[in-house]
């Protein structure tokens, strides 16, 4: 066979090897073309507006008893702990028997006005008419007039007095704390015992009962792509398997920083990045923990 008549069997085997080929690789481009494009994608993490709360005790004393523990759920008013209370109630019972005696002073010093102000008047009457001499009717107005002074000091330190009993009040007070809302004790720092101030710092770290958000750092080539009311998809960044969760932008910062999520301190120290908080657009089915780590995905434009 000549090299000529062996040309067309060649051609047309590569022919059919480059068929065979294309035929190959064209079902492989078919996933690609159904995956999903994003406007801009942002490390983020789990938290609530104005974070966990640190709670002092609002006065410095010795703890007498602690009412709450790690775990548990506590409401509103309920009572965490408490120092020793005598030292502020011998303050208190010390504050009411001064005003006990301020009023009781006020009630002698009332009778005593009231009459002295009736004999002045009637010895001025009786001087008019010519029954009684003039320097007994004005030394009756000076003596009503002297207790009537006296019954105004009396008042002023019976006013003095209350106001000493609602401060001896504040302070026992001060030596209770109480949670300010509803929520979790995250963490206990305090035993009996203990010798606290609002120096020494918190006694308990409470999760309030709010609504989650998302802090997401938005890098800096992203920021004129994202706007406030964009949707967003929330991913969860470990692996977990947590469905993912609608949300919504609610504000973006006005503030360029440094990185905090990124793990290579090398590309934490030259990314800047604002920060942009994101709403839940419904309760999620687990619980979201505080400072996990989520991965966020704004939608198309």
């Amino acid at each position: 066979m000549t090299l000529r008549n062996l040309r067309l069997p060649l051609a047309l085997l590569a022919a059919a090897l480059l068929a065979g080929c294309s035929q190959d690789e064209a079902p492989a481009s078919a996933p690609n073309a159904a995956t999903p494009t994003y406007s801009a994608v942002a490390r983020g993490r789990i938290d609530i507006e104005g974070g966990l709360l640190k709670l002092t005790m609002p006065s410095e004393g010795v703890v007498a008893q602690v009412d709450a523990h790690e775990g548990e759920q506590v409401h509103k008013g309920q009572l965490l702990a408490q120092l020793q209370l005598e030292p502020a109630k011998l303050a208190l019972d010390s504050a009411l028997a001064e005003q006990q005696q301020a009023t009781a002073q006020i009630g002698a010093l009332e009778t005593r006005a009231k009459s002295a102000s009736l004999r002045a008047s009637r010895l001025e009457q009786a001087a008019k008419a010519g029954a009684g001499d003039v320097q007994s009717a004005d030394d009756a107005r000076q003596a009503a007039q002297q207790t009537q002074v006296e019954l105004n000091n009396a008042r002023a330190a019976a006013a003095m007095a209350a106001q000493k009993v609602a401060g001896a009040r504040y302070q026992l007070a001060l030596r209770s704390l109480h949670a300010p809302v509803d929520g979790q004790i995250v963490q206990r720092l305090v035993q009996p015992g203990a010798s606290v101030s609002p120096a020494t710092g918190p006694v308990f770290v409470l999760l309030p009962d709010s609504p989650r958000i998302v802090r997401a750092e938005l890098n800096e080539s992203f920021v004129g792509v994202v706007h406030e009311g964009m949707a967003a998809e929330v991913d969860d960044d470990s692996g977990s398997g947590m469905a993912p969760l609608k949300a919504h932008v609610l504000r973006i910062g006005n503030v360029f920083g440094a990185s905090t999520l990124e793990d290579d301190p090398q590309v934490r120290a030259n990314t800047r990045s604002v920060e942009c908080v994101l709403t839940l657009d419904q309760p999620p089915s687990a619980p979201l923990r505080i400072g996990q780590r989520v991965l966020v995905k704004f939608a198309p434009k």
